[in-house]
């Protein structure tokens, strides 16, 4: 178990290190880079500008560390590299932040002295799909509300962070956050070691002159560029204050966003009930819906029972008639769909009449397979969302379809409400959608899935609402009419604009427009209705809605310009193969349905427009192409981060690579395509080049960027972000690996010491690197070095972490382990060949400790400054050889497991101490044969093997294989594993290298790994070889068979040496014993003596009574004679007497042998 206390002193150790090498990059400058005339290749990296309300923590961290890794590789490579690194001010947050504490003020004093019982915030009834269906293009919470959620009052929220009262107050002045947060931002930044050139940082709003006119120049560009246009937006309105109401108007609903539905006009046919019978005009019950798409399938309409509807006139000349929840009609009245804006006229007396009154009226419903269907009873209608009426689908709508089943299999249900058994049970589903895994009913399978039985049971209706919904929203493949086989994320504004089209004769005199224009109109506004996605309540009290209000917007919607940004998405790389394809098409799909965004507010930070500055260019809009300001803003500001130092009037442009979160592809990252495209619309070579999307999470609590530094020390949390994933799926930020990820650095460093300080006494092996251990490592460090290289180069860091760290560290042990377990047999020239290299390649990643031990080594340079490791080629063969030792290896500690299970009948009672090792040179020739044929199937079938059957006819057919017929197939299912796990190297007829030398050579290592006296190599082809071994055994996989073990004399080894703690151990001696294989077994039998021990046999000159003599304690071994390392033990079992033989002479040994250990 670790120690908590041990660990935060190695934590507090790397802290204290990492600031001593923060302040010698800082002193030397070291990314500081400038442009100049040489035509070296350069590397631009950026983040998205955090915004300054708060510290950074660790979701920013995650993704920028994504461009620390990538610059700190790219500068390995030779580039001019840089990071630049800006902060976002503009905005309503820290405005409306600042406002809340002088209202605070105020109203409670200062410091203020709040309510004792706050006023409850109720509980939302959010539902699960609320996250699939929403607007893609806006963002999850505004800023302020995602920080500011668990408090009631600003001035408690400012007080978590740890501020004093007198520090709160300052707070009131928005400048004061400006001054406050950036400074600290960079501070923590410096801890993590990022490598920034902060002389290029600013900070935005018109605080920062430069910065502000750079905005004001983009604006001024794109409206030039006939990019900006004048209109009506949607906006939450508050009708009693008479204007919009932006995030600090409101008392509840910050972050609310305004909700775009479809309009389904479902006619009311005659006859009409009873209560509208009288109305002479059309009648039309209005469902808002998310999914036009699904309008095909629809079966009924569904109205609550006990919810009050009203009946209102709808249309500039009032000749239509609408049903809908009052505050659905509201809504609509302050959105062009009544005569009279923010006016709704009723039809006398029907200002508030119950849903059962409209329940079994004929209606006709746009696009349904079905003529004519019918208004139904649902008893979980909401009256707070949408209009009250539901459009019913039940193929695609799991409380669609259990609200049908409960009708139909309930008469008593039917009659309560006056339905007939004609209005419910011809209706069966439609299949529009066909969703992987759930098929064309998928609302059916759902319910029979999780056994729904009523429309009741709200939490299994969640559940398959929220399952059906994440498949079949964007990813649903169309079943019906002209759409079919494309998916429902393509089709869904085609639809909506089918069903505006429908309407187009009805819908002219909306907007009292005719001809195209009325078109525009239509497509833009018409069959449109929208609401707050919550409800908002502003400071006056007044529930909010959705209005038509004026702003200034981007057009996005332009075709050409579509068109120009779907160019520079198609010279776009967005790395990792595996998300690729996913970002390309969420990319794609958002610069077709892009149409508008509003670009003005009248409310923050920022800058203001330059032809109508009583606006501000909101915050997204000014984010766009900031990325080209980095190249000048050194020059401009001179380091200053408001622009308040005067400079001279940079590296290259464009964006080499944009790290960014995945859920900004729908709005930041596709304006950021529009607007380099329309800013530089003939200058290729400007746009972006390579965007890399990350999101992160952490499996704890939240934690801030200095937190987790303090934490787990910059390194640390830096091993535990790169560890974290590269997927586009978000990341987990794990404590216990960052936890492990410290150990594991401290462990290194400690190692590096160990064997400097090795080297300095002479304590490894010098001279050729020419053993087998040798060699394989030399090999494999290449291979990973290249390996590791590729993966920073794809930007793919947790497989860059594992080549270059977790793996470049067990080839280190492995190379240990080969070594006999002993540093002194490692060779000095691959062992700090390891260190450099292993510094080098984790630098990116770990530059602290990187640094660390380039100092160690003694280097003069800095290891920020210096080449990614050379390498030669990689020689594959003898990868193969060294894959081949650690299988076998690993196969033969098996074996011996197996061979003492007491489950065997043959099992071994001790372990096994004498083995012979079966080789197959090659394979039997029929097998050759069968190998062959695979090997020619799979080339055919792109390296897939046919199944059995195919196989199995193709042996059938050859003449040679008949008598082989009942071996064949079992031979093809073990090749087949073997290429499961292997690859085609499964299918080669012959090792690519000696098997026999290979084991050999490395005779020391496995007899010891395996505690074996000793074994022997046999070939399967030699005679007197058992035919089921000989069949059995292929290339490349020996087999090791255990001999019964040998009788043995005990005899007794003695250590003269005083006062050296090994005492004496009984050594079974086998004949044939070698020197070797004596010291092996001492070895085995007292794990006091250790690896690192030299350990030499001495016999007794006087065989009989040498270990009876006195012995002299300053030369204890004047009475012994030093057996040589060739010599061999000879075992006389009848006279129960041991020999040794050496050089041609034999002596006694008597009952006891000294052994030296040191």
């Amino acid at each position: 178990m670790i120690n908590p206390g041990s660990e935060r002193k190695k934590v507090a150790q790397l802290l204290e290190k990492e600031a001593e090498i923060q302040k010698l990059w800082e002193n030397a400058r070291v990314f500081e880079q400038d442009a100049n005339d040489e035509n070296s290749a350069k590397y631009l990296t950026t983040f998205p500008y955090p915004y300054m309300n708060g510290r950074l923590h660790l979701g920013h961290t995650f993704t920028l560390s994504k461009c620390e890794f990538a610059v700190g590789y790219q500068r390995l490579m030779g580039k001019k590299c840089l990071f630049p690194f800006g902060f976002h001010c503009t905005g309503m947050p820290i405005k409306a932040c600042a406002d809340k504490l002088k209202r605070e003020m105020e109203d409670f004093g200062y410091p203020p002295r709040f309510p004792i019982e706050c006023e409850e915030i109720p509980n939302e009834d959010v539902s699960s799909i609320d996250e699939i269906t929403k607007d893609k293009s806006k963002g999850k919470k505004s800023k302020l509300v995602a920080k500011t959620a668990s408090s009631k009052y600003q001035w408690q929220i400012m007080e978590s962070l740890g501020l004093t009262d007198e520090e709160i107050k300052k707070f009131s002045n928005t400048d004061y956050w400006l001054d406050y947060f950036p400074p600290l931002c960079i501070s923590d930044l410096k801890r993590m070691g990022v490598k920034v050139d902060w002389r290029r940082s600013f900070i935005t709003t018109d605080v920062n002159p430069y910065y502000d006119s750079f905005v004001r120049w983009q604006f001024e560009k794109l409206r030039a560029a006939k990019k900006i246009e004048f209109g009506k937006r949607y906006t939450i309105y508050s009708p009693k204050d008479g204007q919009p109401c932006m995030d600090h108007d409101r008392s509840t609903g910050e972050g609310v966003s305004p909700q775009e539905y479809t309009l389904i006009q479902l006619q009311i046919l005659d006859p009409k009930p009873t209560v509208i019978a009288h109305i002479t005009l059309p009648v039309y019950l209005v469902a808002a819906t998310l999914r036009p798409e699904t309008m095909y399938g629809q079966t009924n309409c569904y109205v609550h029972p006990e919810i009050h509807y009203s009946v209102f006139y709808a249309g500039e000349k009032e000749d239509i008639i609408f049903i809908a929840t009052a505050r659905a009609a509201r809504n609509m009245s302050y959105q062009g769909l009544t005569a009279k804006n923010g006016v709704v006229q009723y039809v006398e007396g029907l200002e508030k009449v119950p849903g059962r009154a409209f329940l079994g009226a004929a209606l006709s419903a746009p696009l349904s397979a079905y003529p004519k269907v019918y208004a139904l009873p649902m008893l979980t209608i909401k009256d707070d969302k949408g209009t009250g009426v539901v459009t019913s689908v039940p193929s695609d709508s799991p409380d669609d379809f259990a609200a049908l089943a409960d009708l139909k299999k309930k008469k008593p249900l039917r009659e309560k409400y006056g339905i007939t058994d004609d209005m419910v049970l011809p209706f069966e589903p439609v299949p529009i959608i066909e969703i992987d895994g759930l098929g064309n009913l998928a609302a059916v399978e759902m319910c029979h899935r999780l056994n729904i039985e009523s429309q009741n049971e709200k939490d299994k209706l969640e559940e398959a609402k929220k399952e059906l919904y994440l498949k079949g929203f964007y990813n649903g493949v169309m079943l019906v009419e002209k759409y079919a086989g494309q998916k429902t994320a393509d089709v869904k504004k085609k639809i909506q604009a089918e069903l505006l089209q429908e309407g187009l004769a009805k819908k002219l005199f909306i907007f009292g427009l005719v001809g195209q224009e009325a078109l525009l109109a239509l497509l833009y506004f018409g069959n449109r209705y929208v609401e707050p996605e919550k409800k908002v309540i502003s400071r006056s009290g007044d529930e909010c809605v959705v209005a038509l209000c004026d702003q200034w917007y981007l057009n996005y919607g332009e075709q050409e310009w579509k068109a120009t940004a779907k160019e520079a998405l198609a010279q776009l790389n967005t790395y990792n193969e595996e998300a690729a394809v996913q970002v390309r098409r969420n990319l794609e799909a958002t610069v077709d349905w892009l149409h508008e965004h509003a670009c003005s507010r009248s409310y923050g930070l920022g800058t203001k427009l330059p032809w109508d500055p009583q606006y501000l260019i909101e915050s997204l809009s000014d984010s766009t192409i900031y990325n080209a300001y980095y190249t000048v803003a050194h020059l401009l500001q001179q380091g200053s981060l408001d622009g308040s130092v005067v400079g001279p009037a940079g590296i290259r442009y464009p964006i080499d690579m944009r790290a960014s979160g995945k859920d900004l592809i729908q709005n930041h990252l596709t304006y950021l395509l529009f607007n380099h495209v329309a800013i530089w619309p003939n200058q290729r070579e400007l746009w972006p080049k390579n965007i890399y999307f990350k999101m992160s999470k952490n499996t704890g609590n939240f934690m801030t960027l200095i937190d987790g530094i303090e934490t787990f020390s910059a390194d640390g949390m830096r091993l535990s972000l790169a560890d974290a994933g590269d997927a586009i799926e978000d990341a987990n930020f794990v404590f216990a690996m960052a936890d492990a990820g410290v150990l594991r650095l401290y462990n290194f460093i400690d190692w590096v010491k160990e064997m400097v300080e090795l080297r300095d006494q002479g304590g490894l092996r010098r001279g050729d690197c020419s053993t087998f251990a040798d060699r394989v490592f030399a090999n494999e460090m290449n291979k990973n070095i290249q390996n590791c290289a590729a993966k920073y180069e794809a930007t793919l860091f947790k497989e860059a972490l594992k080549h270059g760290f977790f793996e470049y560290q067990a080839l280190r042990d492995m190379y240990r382990e080969l070594c006999g377990g002993q540093d002194g047999a490692m060779n000095e020239a691959l062992v700090f060949r390891f260190i450099e290299t292993q510094a080098l390649i984790l630098s990116p990643i770990c530059p602290h400790v990187s640094e660390h031990i380039w100092q160690i080594l003694g280097k003069d340079d800095l290891i920020v400054n210096s080449k990614w490791p050379e390498t030669v080629s990689v020689d594959e063969t003898l990868c193969k050889a060294a894959d081949f030792m650690r299988e076998v290896l690993a196969d033969f500690r098996a074996r011996i497991k197996n061979a003492m299970s007491s489950k065997k009948k043959n099992a071994f009672a001790v372990q096994p101490t004498e083995a012979v090792i079966y080789v197959a040179k090659e394979f039997p020739t029929w097998q050759k044969t069968v190998l062959e044929m695979l090997e020619k199937q799979a080339k055919e079938n792109n390296g897939v093997l046919p199944d059995n059957k195919t196989i199995a006819h193709f042996i059938g057919s050859e003449s040679s294989l008949k008598k082989f017929a009942k071996k064949a197939m079992p031979f093809v299912q073990m090749v087949k594993e073997q290429y499961e796990q292997k690859g085609p190297v499964a299918l080669a007829s012959a090792c690519p290298f000696d098997q026999a030398a290979i084991l050999l050579e490395n005779r020391e290592y496995i007899e010891n790994s395996l505690e074996l006296d000793r074994f022997s190599i046999k070939y399967t082809d030699e005679m007197d070889v058992a035919p089921i071994i000989s069949e059995t055994v292929v290339p490349g996989s020996p087999l090791m068979h255990f001999l019964p073990p040998k009788e043995a004399i005990n005899l007794v080894a003695r250590n003269v040496n005083v006062a050296n703690g090994l005492f004496d151990i009984t050594v079974p001696v086998v004949n044939g014993d070698s020197v070797a294989v004596i010291v092996r077994k001492l070895r085995r039998l007292n794990k006091s003596i250790k690896p690192r021990f030299t350990v030499t046999l001495w016999r007794y000159r006087d065989s009989i009574g040498g270990d009876r003599k006195l012995i002299n304690s300053d030369e204890p071994l004047t009475i012994n004679e030093r057996l040589e390392e060739n010599a061999t033990f000879t075992v006389d079992l009848e006279s129960r007497a041991v020999s040794v033989s050496s050089n041609g002479s034999t002596y006694p040994v008597g009952e006891t042998l000294v052994y030296v250990a040191q």
